[in-house]
């Protein structure tokens, strides 16, 4: 489990819309060969329930997404509880 400040969405539409506005704001990609062809990519929270997808905070995410929130993410147990 852990504790992300960030954005959260409901939907995969809602996080590409909000993935599509920083690349907007900030002119990503300048061309089809760039290297770099967003400026954020989100995640999926596979294991909470429900699942929804979100963006991790930067600052500089901050003047198109607005104030982010904290919410909780599950993750998988490191190493797994398996036994040998």
């Amino acid at each position: 489990m852990a504790f992300i400040k960030g954005y959260q969405y409901k939907t995969e539409q809602e996080a590409i819309n909000a993935r599509e506005a920083c690349d907007a704001y900030y002119g990503i990609p300048v061309g089809p060969d760039d290297v770099t062809q967003n400026w954020v990519e989100y995640r999926f929270a596979e294991l909470n329930t429900p699942q929804f997808w979100y963006i991790v905070f930067d600052e500089s995410l901050t003047p198109i997404l607005g104030t982010p929130t904290e919410f909780e993410v599950l993750t998988p147990s490191f190493p797994p509880n398996e036994e040998l």
